[in-house]
Order: structure tokens, then C-alpha cells, then sequence
């Protein structure tokens, strides 16, 4: 077989996979484009021609991808969903590593780290991109539903440990998420010794949380 012959044929073997990772390039950069429009602005004002004029392609490559702006919407939940979850492994990986003592600090590093990392999902998830349909906003929030149930386990097994009990720890999480998102929020833009001001109030707001939901359920000890 000569040399040219084993060249084409290479090629021919290893096409389909070139085209699945361009593909699959192409997808990113729509998403990424589609994040960073709609951080700014709010995905209901994002356009597929905006989008792709973004993301470099012809606007009716889109389609290759995407069926219209709402699939592109739902696939943006995803990765705000994706992104969530991995911020909660993280986060309870390095309490292991740092030990049961730190949870509370441990994890808002984690999560501010987050913020500031992840600065256009974060905009996304805390609803500036939200408001293109009543799916695509409820899909936002029942991600942050299920970070609150993680935290939730979170704060339950920081009692067992430490053998101080909390009162509703559902409404403890809710009011936790609450605070990290609204300073989060405020510090994503801020010169970095202001964000670690920003994380210290988030700290101190949660631990206020904490003892509070301590103090209840030991009042109301037999």
C-alpha cells in the first residue's frame, strides 16, 4: 500500500472525529457567547444574530446546534446547574481536607471563589440574564433549589459533629444562599481587598444565621 493511499486513508478514519470536536467547539463558543450577552444584558434581550455574531459563526450554523434561543436557554441552565454542583463538591472536599471546624468558612471561600471565577454564571444564576420565558426562569430557580437542599445536608452534618443542633435548617439555607448571593453579587466587579472584605461580612452574616438557628433549637430543648 503506498504511502499517499495510508494518508487518505487516516484521514478518512479520523474526519469523524475532527468534525465531532469542532462540533462540539462550535456548541462552547455559542454558550459562552450566549453567557457573556446575556450577563450583560439580560438573555430576553439576546438575539441569535447577536449570538452568533459573538461566537464567530454564521447565523444559520445556530441552528446546527441549537433548535431556536429557548434551547439555547435551557442548555445555559445546564451548565449554571453543572457548575453549582461542582462548587458543592469542592467546597466539601476541602472542609474534609481543612477539618469539620472550618465548614462555614471553607465553603463561602469556595463559593465567593465561584463568583469570582464564574463572574457571567453568576450573573446568570442571580437572575440579570433571566426573563426570557417562565420555563427558563424556573429552571434557574429549581437549580438553586437543589444547591439549597445540598447546603441544607451541609449544615445537618455540621451539627451531628459538633453536637449542637439547628433549628429548621431548610430556612437557615435559604437565608444563608440569600446573603452569599446578594453580597456575592455585589463584590463580583470589586478590586480584590474589597472582595475579601466582602467575604468576611458574608462569613460573619452566616454565622449570625448559624447561631441563631442554634440558639432556637436549644430553647426549645426539654
Amino acid at each position: 500500500m503506498s504511502e499517499c493511499v495510508q494518508i487518505e486513508r487516516f484521514e478518512q478514519m479520523s474526519s469523524p472525529t475532527k468534525r465531532s470536536e469542532q462540533k462540539a467547539q462550535t456548541r462552547r463558543d455559542i454558550l459562552d457567547a450566549a453567557l457573556r450577552l446575556s450577563a450583560g444584558r439580560g438573555f430576553s434581550s439576546v438575539s441569535l444574530r447577536a449570538v452568533a455574531k459573538e461566537a464567530g459563526i454564521a447565523p444559520n450554523a445556530f441552528y446546527r446546534h441549537f433548535k431556536d434561543l429557548d434551547d439555547l436557554g435551557m442548555a445555559l441552565v445546564d451548565q449554571v446547574g453543572l457548575s453549582l454542583r461542582q462548587l458543592v463538591r469542592k467546597a466539601r472536599q476541602r472542609t474534609i481536607e481543612a477539618g469539620e471546624g472550618s465548614v462555614v468558612r471553607t465553603s463561602i471561600q469556595t463559593f465567593m471563589e465561584f463568583a469570582e471565577n464564574e463572574a457571567d454564571l453568576f450573573r446568570l444564576l442571580l437572575g440579570e440574564g433571566a426573563g426570557s420565558t417562565p420555563a427558563f426562569r424556573k429552571a434557574i430557580h429549581k437549580e438553586v433549589k437543589r444547591f439549597t437542599a445540598d447546603l441544607v445536608e451541609d449544615l445537618k452534618r455540621q451539627a451531628e459533629v459538633t453536637k449542637r443542633p439547628i433549628a429548621h435548617p431548610e430556612l437557615a439555607a435559604e437565608a444563608m444562599v440569600t446573603v452569599a448571593f446578594n453580597l456575592g453579587a455585589g463584590a463580583i466587579d470589586l478590586p480584590r481587598e474589597e472582595k475579601l472584605a466582602v467575604l468576611e461580612r458574608v462569613i460573619q452574616q452566616v454565622r449570625i444565621i448559624m447561631r441563631g438557628a442554634e440558639a432556637m433549637a436549644a430553647g426549645w430543648e426539654p
